[in-house]
């Protein structure tokens, strides 16, 4: 590859103005191939690859600038761009030409870079050998060891016929792999593979099943043998596919990883920390407090009461009667309640489909009444809402007049139609799907969540069904006015969809907190949304294996999130699961209990009288955590993590996925069997732990059986902690 602008350059090392605006190596290929490097900081790295020589789609949504040259502050709709290097912060760096050039801070390309095989980027912490044959890339420690590569030959691929791309690093045995959003499977995932492509997966198994709803194409090595770690965030919404070491190819020569995505480009940010606590760095790092990042929406205290929800009250021709019951049965059985789901069931039409933005006034003569006597009872509503209209829809016609469609790639390109789940009996559900990047659209569902909805009353939105599958990857997008194809846009659409109805509720209660809820979403939606892990199913089976994928979530950079207590789907818990499921839930940002059975039942905290005592001393338990959860996640830090977060030097901790971190100080150890009474525990090497209900107090490093009777389960208090409650 060839050297572009390779006039040499000299820079004091205090301008970072001057070095901001220059401090990158670019590359052309033999075929017109773009290829980019920037050292954006000390722990970042930025590698970029345009297949077409030029971006396929040249803004991003992941990240947003804090300079005001690039964009104003605060994440613009109309996106980013992803060509500027100039809202880095630039550490000093230089080319060398051997790899003893440590320390130097200027900026020295060498006159004859293009004859050389390769050259290094040296910055006054790490070095970065690039193979100017291969474009290969070798991170080094200052102690000259390698703790990340590409794969040495084949690193950046792109089809020549098509769009996919990919990248190749070398997986090495010893390495631990944690992130990707919401994935089912263990904790650690090396050796999977894992595919990212959101979709409607009711009923799935949280153990097995892939893809699901969410696209978070972030991920952490864990290298423990060099104690550190390092994250990779990958900018692109297509369809991907993570290879974590499941694949073997004896002709590459060596053992490898790769992600690959169905289209767009490469373009890639990866965080190394050199930190003796390099596990919980290179996240605090990533989610630092400085602008551009996606930190977390923030939360307000009452949202992490218990949230009530269930489709079947509105499902019922006197909804109404029924919505009031709820909230009756609450205060009656002396349940604190702050927030209950108005599920879709109250925009049906006499067709019994899904009609957004509309009131069925047979099921609900008054919406405003019923939310007022929710109110009365310190209940807040969240309306359920859908990216799509059904084609007999009262406001299609009027949405395809201004073009606020997806468009079809046929002649004239009209909306684009595919079937979509909406009730109601037989297949013709046919509609089009919102397009958020047409302007026009963003404005008209924020003016219409504010009329039909807030103007009753509603407190907080629920963005639902919103994986946007229409089938068509060709479809089209205005993308602001500069079309591009829904392969490339699917997450974008639904994290602008969270941004618009997180600016109604900004907007029309402008003292207030806004709370929206999203199903599905890719990286950087946690700035507008929280969410939950879907329509799982009801078995030990979830219960147990929905936790790592809550952790996983969480240290992908999406924190408030849980699962539906019970389980959503199939028949109804039996009384111990559901005592348990509870128990779990009390120590998860997110604490909902949800249902949709097909028996007709439905998970409310009093299905059981037996164990009504039990699930309301647990849930009056997490109203006295919440200071603690509100104090932890207060600078968009998570509340749960696993182990390995806070224990990287404990071996024992790199693949526990079940008994995870509640905040610094809590140790959950959560039952998911039937009929168990104690539990065996591992308490991580390098605190004390005390047993928050038996008091015994036991040195880390070792495993502990101790009780778990029906009434809780085990938690552990890290060096006899004290809580705020």
């Amino acid at each position: 590859m060839r050297l572009l602008d390779p006039a040499p350059l000299t820079f004091d090392r205090d301008n970072s103005d001057l070095l901001s605006q220059n401090a990158r190596l670019q590359f052309v290929g033999a075929h017109g191939e773009f290829f980019r490097i920037i050292v954006a900081s000390n722990g970042e790295t930025r590698v970029t690859m345009y297949p077409d020589g030029k971006p396929r789609l040249d803004r991003t949504w992941a990240y947003k600038s804090s300079y005001p040259v690039i964009a104003p502050k605060g994440l613009s709709r109309e996106k980013h761009p992803k060509v500027y290097a100039n809202y880095y912060t630039i550490p000093p760096y230089h080319i060398g030409i051997t790899p003893d050039d440590f320390y130097i801070t200027h900026f020295v390309p060498s006159d004859d870079l293009d004859d050389l095989d390769y050259g290094y980027l040296v910055t006054e912490c790490w070095k970065l050998h690039v193979n100017l044959k291969t474009a290969a890339l070798t991170w080094y420690d200052m102690q000259g060891r390698v703790f990340a590569a590409d794969a040495p030959m084949g690193a950046y691929i792109y089809d020549a016929d098509g769009r996919s791309v990919s990248h190749y690093m070398l997986h090495r045995p010893h390495e631990h792999y944690y992130g990707f959003g919401e994935v089912a499977g263990p904790l650690d995932k090396a050796g999977m593979r894992i595919r990212m492509s959101p979709r409607d997966a009711l009923g799935y198994n949280a153990e097995s099943t892939d893809p699901l709803y969410k696209h978070f194409p972030v991920y952490t090595t864990f290298v423990p043998t060099l104690d550190m770690s390092y994250r990779l965030e990958y900018d692109n919404f297509s369809e991907t596919t993570f290879d974590l070491g499941k694949e073997i190819d004896y002709t590459k020569r060596v053992r490898y990883r790769y992600w690959r995505a169905e289209d767009g480009d490469i373009d890639y940010r990866i965080w190394n920390s050199l930190s003796p606590n390099a596990f919980q760095h290179v996240f605090r790092y990533a989610g630092s407090e400085a602008e551009r990042f996606p930190i977390p929406a923030k939360i307000p205290d009452w949202a992490f009461g218990y949230l009530g929800s269930t489709m079947s009250y509105t499902e019922a021709p006197d909804a109404q009667e029924q919505l009031k019951k709820f909230a009756d049965l609450c205060k009656q059985h002396d349940i604190p309640c702050d927030l209950f789901h108005l599920s879709s069931g109250y925009t049906t039409g006499d067709d019994g489909k899904r009609y957004v933005f509309t009131w069925n006034r047979s099921k609900i003569p008054d919406p405003k009444a019923m939310v007022d006597y929710f109110h009365d009872h310190g209940i807040r509503v969240a309306a359920n809402v859908k990216p799509h209209l059904l084609k007999t829809h009262p406001f299609y016609d009027e949405v395809a007049g201004f073009g606020g469609f997806i468009r079809a790639r046929d002649e004239g390109h009209p909306p684009a139609i595919a079937h979509f789940w909406s009730g109601g009996a037989g297949t013709t559900n046919e509609g089009s799907l919102l397009d958020f990047t047409n302007p026009q659209t963003f404005d008209w569902w924020k003016s219409k969540i504010k009329e039909t909805l807030l103007a009753y009353g509603i407190d907080a939105i629920w963005n639902d069904n919103n994986e946007f599958q229409l089938p068509d990857d060709g479809a089209i997008c205005d993308n602001f006015g500069d079309p591009v194809n829904l392969g490339q846009m699917r997450p974008i659409q639904t994290l602008l969809m969270a941004r618009a109805s997180y600016e109604a509720l900004q907007a029309f209660y402008p003292d207030r907190v806004p709370y929206v809820i999203t199903r599905s979403g890719g990286f950087g939606i946690q700035r507008y949304a929280g969410t939950w892990s879907g329509d799982n199913s009801t078995s030990w089976h979830t219960l147990k294996w929905n936790i790592p994928m809550g952790l996983s979530l969480s240290i992908s950079g999406m924190p408030n999130t849980g699962h539906d207590i019970g389980g959503f789907y199939g028949d109804a818990p039996d009384p111990e699961l559901f005592v348990r499921w509870v128990q779990n839930g009390v120590f998860h940002p997110r604490f909902c209990i949800h249902s949709w059975h097909a028996d007709g039942s439905v998970n409310e905290p009093w299905m059981y009288p037996e164990v009504l005592p039990i699930i309301r001393d647990a849930i009056k338990r997490r109203y006295r955590l919440i200071p603690y959860f509100s104090s932890t996640m207060k600078y968009g830090q998570p509340l749960i993590l696993p182990l390995v977060y806070h224990f990287p030097h404990d071996e024992r901790t790199h693949t526990e996925s079940f008994d995870f971190m509640c905040g610094r100080n809590l140790l959950v150890a959560s039952i998911f069997e039937p009929g168990a009474r104690e539990r065996t525990v591992y308490l991580p090497t390098g605190a004390t732990w005390r047993d928050a209900y038996t008091r015994e107090v036991y040195q880390g490093g070792q495993t502990v059986t101790v009780p778990a009777p029906l009434n809780y389960i085990p938690v552990f208090l890290r060096d006899r902690a004290d809580l705020p409650v």
